[in-house]
């Protein structure tokens, strides 16, 4: 089972009662490890955690030094012993750390660093300033040795622990080379570079933090409190905790809703960008949904609750992507692989320079000693261990940003090789919904009495097509007399003391009312997909009404983009091909499947992945789940209105709008640039010191700024994801 690695948000300000403080999961063990402040460590414990299938969950919190394992009891002594045998001290803890004292313990930290940098400065001012006599010597090296402690010790134990544990990580490279650069005399630069370091690695902690916070920042418009009816009739702010669901709460204008629900009185324009992406308010009224998190710009509206506060739609999204982030995308692999055999060659290589280069090339032993140990600080591989993840952790948080939920930093990644892209029509390309979308007035009589009688009778049925006819018209309706419905036909009954029929097609030929004009009006219309119902009394077809599933808005210039970026769509339908023939005419699709069973639907997609194609396919219903498993990425429709949708899709799109789709792919691309721009940036930068470390004058200052520049430069980068994402292709 693959291990789910989630980093916690950490605030200073108060948070939202469903991110608070997230307590464990019942059973779960919870450890405090004080060596472990940077993603080098967590990725030590990660792999070793891999080694135990037990494990199903482990809950980083980075800032609090604090890990959460969801495991059986009877795994606990072998999990801890295991993090024990990497080099930490785990705790055991009974609850998770408070966010104040998270913020506390960060505080001393960066008092402790600071003060170890003017310790630092001074050891420079004596070096420098002062006669190079034995006792300035000694001084020295005693104030070069206390800033080295304050900033330091962490390292060198885990570095040492590395070490014994034939482990060639980043804290043992710093803590060889800090103790190599003191023996030789270069206490000074000793003291520094180990400070720089520990102020570079808490900087850089708190920016990839940046990013795998960057989602649960939702979590801070969803107000603690919810205003909610009393059994007395008033109303009392309360905690969102406690509200039950079938509550009635209200939000005045200008508020934002604490919880789940749906309107049960008033009317007004709901912002839902922060669920669903939309940049458009929705109008809301009794009926509709409305989710935790958006803001109720206009019109008081009060709803009754339909979802506790740890299961809306809102903190289903922060759980979505929390459980994404633990699945390692394709290049973050390769990079762990070659960052496992990049470390041990460096060293192997600065071994070489300090024995080699002085029997070889007649360099002094000290010099060579010194270039030695630049470059095993320049060989630090934090940015390139760092680069993949911050990279997609960000790009997960910008699609959730926008309602996409992506499953997967995998997926997240694989989406720019999209070639083909299967297309479920109704409620995918479709509104799912019929509507009256023409009727023509066949005799002569009042256009008005026609539409009225034809309401009438429509209003009566329950049938789908009945019910968008009654629907769609805009006249009053009178009672019906001897009502009655007629299997696969239509419906009739008496009004006015007069008998009608609204019927099909079939019906209407039947009864001998079928006209040659009128055949030819019906035929155009079913040429387009179109189903008919006509109002006729005991001796003509008195009016025609169509019906048809309308296309979405947004279907057309979705399928433009998607046709834009090199992606072929599919319509996959179990509709008749006239009907899916009309609506692909509609959207710009030129292959049509019809006709369709679930099981054709996942055959057509092995086809097209047997062409050698990377499929996509897009769905919203149950009966779209074995194409949606088959494809290599499924987009599951409609997720808001939903549970936290189909388990069979990879990606799922919080409204309706198929144009996020393609955004998926562009997002996907340009995530995958940034992958290789941080790599190439981590290793660029590293290369050019190298040259000058071993060819030229390279010190251990410029060393450890060069591994701190491009460590944060790769942070930086990455989370530029985080300010959107162009629509090009």
């Amino acid at each position: 089972m693959p291990i789910s690695i989630v980093a916690r948000a950490s605030k200073a300000a108060p948070a939202p009662s469903i991110a608070a403080a997230p307590s464990a999961p019942v059973g779960a063990l919870l450890l405090r490890i004080p060596e472990m402040d940077c993603a080098v460590e967590e990725g030590q414990i990660r792999r070793a955690m891999e080694a135990f299938p037990q494990v199903k969950r482990l809950r980083f919190d980075l800032p609090a030094r604090a890990l959460t394992v969801e495991a059986p009891t009877d795994a606990w002594d072998s999990v801890t012993a295991a993090i024990r045998k990497l080099g930490f001290s785990p705790e055991t803890l009974s609850a998770p750390p408070a966010a104040a004292d998270t913020a506390k313990a960060q505080r001393a930290e960066l008092v402790r660093l600071i003060a170890a940098l003017v310790v630092a400065v001074g050891a420079e001012v004596v070096h420098l300033a002062f006669p190079d006599t034995l006792p300035w010597h000694v001084a020295g090296m005693a104030v070069a040795a206390v800033a080295i402690a304050l900033s330091g010790l962490s390292v060198f134990k885990k570095g040492l622990s590395a070490l014994r544990a034939g482990q060639l990580n980043i804290n043992a490279l710093m803590s060889v080379a800090v103790i190599g650069a003191f023996l030789i005399g270069q206490w000074p630069e000793a003291a520094m570079v180990m400070v720089l370091y520990s102020l570079a690695e808490l900087i850089e902690a708190r920016s990839v933090e940046r990013a795998r916070n960057a989602i649960a920042g939702l979590l801070a418009l969803s107000p603690a409190q919810a205003e909610v009816r009393q059994a007395d009739g008033s109303w009392a702010l309360t905690d969102a905790k406690a509200v039950t669901v079938g509550a009635v709460a209200r939000v005045k204008p200008g508020g934002r809703f604490a919880l789940d629900g749906r309107v049960t009185t008033g009317h007004g324009a709901v912002d839902q960008s922060p669920v669903t992406g939309e940049s458009i308010p929705v109008d809301k009224g009794p009926g509709d949904d409305v989710f935790a998190g958006t803001i109720n710009q206009s019109g008081a509206l009060e709803f009754e609750v339909t979802k506790p506060a740890g299961d809306t739609v809102l903190a289903r999204i922060i759980h979505a992507v929390e459980e994404a982030q633990g699945q390692r995308a394709p290049t973050q692999r390769i990079v762990d692989k070659f960052a496992a055999v990049y470390t041990p060659a460096v060293f192997v290589l600065a071994i070489a320079i300090a024995v080699g280069m002085p029997l070889l090339a007649g360099w002094p032993w000290l010099e060579a000693t010194y270039k030695a140990l630049v470059l095993l600080v320049i060989a630090c591989p934090c940015a390139l261990v760092i680069s993949t993840p911050v990279t997609v952790v960000s790009g997960l948080a910008a699609a959730a940003r926008r309602g996409i939920l992506i499953k997967g930093g995998v997926y997240l990644e694989q989406a720019r090789k999209l070639t083909a892209l299967g297309l479920d029509k109704t409620g995918t390309l479709t509104e799912g919904k019929p509507k009256l979308v023409a009727h023509r007035v066949l005799s002569e009589a009042s256009n008005d009495a026609v539409l009225r009688v034809a309401r009438s009778l429509a209003a009566r049925s329950d049938h789908p097509v009945s019910k968008a006819v009654a629907a769609g018209l805009d006249a009053p309706s009178s009672d019906v007399a001897d009502f009655g419905a007629e299997l696969g036909k239509g419906v009739h009954g008496r009004i006015d003391g007069r008998t009608y029929i609204l019927g099909n097609h079939r019906w209407l030929h039947e009864r001998g009312q079928c006209t040659p004009e009128l055949e030819a009006l019906m035929q155009e219309h079913e040429a387009q997909g179109r189903t008919l119902s006509v109002l006729a009394d005991d001796e003509r077809a008195l009016a025609l009404f169509a019906v048809a599933d309308t296309t979405k808005e947004t279907s057309r210039q979705a399928v433009a983009e998607l046709l834009a970026l090199g992606v072929r769509p599919v319509m996959l339908t179990g509709d008749n091909p006239t009907t899916a023939q009309a609506i692909a005419k509609q959207v710009g699709i030129e292959d049509v499947r019809a006709g369709l069973l679930p099981e054709d639907k996942q055959k057509v997609v092995a086809e097209l992945r047997a062409q050698g194609r990377h499929v996509g396919m897009v769905g919203d219903g149950v009966n779209d789940s074995p194409s949606l498993a088959a494809a290599d990425i499924g987009f599951s429709m409609g997720a808001a209105g939903t549970d936290t949708a189909k388990e069979a899709a990879d990606v799922l799109i919080m409204n309706d709008d198929l144009r996020k789709v393609p955004e998926t792919i562009r997002l996907s691309k340009k995530t995958y640039a940034v992958l290789w721009q941080n790599i190439v940036l981590a290793l660029g930068i590293k290369a050019v010191f190298f040259v000058l470390a071993v060819f030229g004058s390279a010190s251990m200052w410029m060393a450890v700024f060069a591994d701190m520049g491009a460590s944060l430069l790769v942070v930086f980068n990455g989370l530029r994801l985080l300010r959107g994402v162009r629509k090009v292709s």
